[in-house]
């Protein structure tokens, strides 16, 4: 924690952070929360003596907006995905961040330049980056998969695929394994031969897919030997391979990138605060000290090159685990969240009459 206690006296020569908390953060529980609470709110706490209180609940956003609407704001900050965040910022319902009162990398230079591209918006600031990705039993699979292509490839990989009962994600990937190049699935996932070519190509495998619908299920089938290969989320596969001790392994290419950050509602009482919070828990350093409890990539390049070992044994090196490694973003996709808000509900009716044989 030296490089959070060292930034943290730099950033407490700000006038904000004279003013009283409680500062009130929506969050979504579980070991997310935790991680804020270890690298982000206790050491901000400890050096501004604001105290930090977390709120769970599965969704934040909607939390804001109604809370917005109420006109009875009781958040100071929240955190959401970026799709979520987007909405609140265009219905009017965050505060607008300048990202020049964010922390500048180490030797300076431009604070837009060092967060990824789809990281840094109007009223959103990302704290992490966490991936859809394809994994498989080592003990399972007699080659290493290569590409998205071998997911679709029954014969060189036999055995059964899990797949997230959802259009996300799931159509994506067919286009890739059909080989759609990464910057064009989303212009042929609009048209309806796009649509349809992803059904096709999931048609292909359908006789072998296992669907699941919570984020624990595609780790379990694969401790269960019940598929071979499945669609997961990458910190539950570095969770059960690093920790559990299960032989699992990740396919990076193809990966599905999604941004969380913060937003801080409009009628945030302590605003100000909040925005200091912000700066704070999105510096290089502290993102790197979340980088190390759980293996979701920081926004920002200067952090990733911070980045030590895993926290929970020491000895593991926690980079290139990360979805932001530059190994594992050779071929990766950011989800959209704007082509989801304009297509899901069409998308998802077709989805799921394929899924009754329609």
């Amino acid at each position: 924690m030296r490089r959070t206690l060292t930034l943290a006296t730099t950033l407490l020569a700000t006038p904000a952070l004279a003013q009283q908390g409680p500062l009130t953060i929506l969050s979504w529980g579980g070991d997310f929360a935790a991680m804020q609470e270890q690298a982000m709110a206790r050491p901000f706490s400890e050096q501004a003596g604001i105290p930090v209180r977390f709120v769970d609940t599965d969704d934040p956003a909607g939390m804001v907006k109604t809370q917005v609407e109420a006109g009875n704001v009781t958040a100071d900050l929240a955190s959401v995905g970026q799709g979520a965040g987007m909405r609140l910022c265009e219905e009017g319902d965050a505060l607008p961040i300048d990202p020049a009162s964010l922390v500048p990398p180490p030797g300076g230079g431009a604070v837009a330049q060092d967060f990824l591209p789809h990281t840094l918006t109007d009223c959103f600031v990302a704290t992490d980056i966490y991936s859809t990705v394809i994994a498989y039993d080592t003990e399972k699979v007699a080659q290493a998969p290569t590409s998205a292509a071998d997911f679709f490839d029954l014969e060189r990989f036999p055995g059964r695929r899990g797949l997230g009962r959802t259009p996300q994600f799931t159509m994506e990937l067919a286009l890739v394994g059909d080989g759609v190049p990464l910057d064009q699935v989303y212009d042929v996932l609009a048209t309806p031969e796009g649509v349809e070519r992803a059904l096709a190509k999931l048609d292909s495998i359908s006789e072998q897919i296992v669907w699941w619908e919570a984020g624990a299920q595609p780790i379990q089938l694969l401790a269960d030997g019940e598929v071979a290969m499945t669609h997961a989320y990458n910190g539950r596969v570095f969770k059960a391979a690093q920790v559990d001790g299960l032989p699992l392994a990740i396919l990076w290419d193809a990966q599905m990138m999604e941004v969380e950050g913060w937003v801080i509602p409009k009628g945030a009482p302590n605003h100000d605060a909040a925005r200091d919070f912000v700066a704070f828990s999105t510096s290089p350093e502290v993102l790197a000290d979340a980088a190390e409890i759980l293996p979701y990539g920081p926004p920002r390049r200067s952090a990733q090159e911070m980045v030590g070992n895993f926290a929970g044994d020491g000895t593991t090196p926690m980079g290139p685990h990360l979805p932001t490694a530059a190994r594992n973003m050779t071929n990766a996709l950011f989800v959209d969240p704007a082509f989801w808000a304009d297509h899901e509900t069409e998308l998802r009716a077709r989805f799921t009459a394929w899924l009754g044989g329609e």
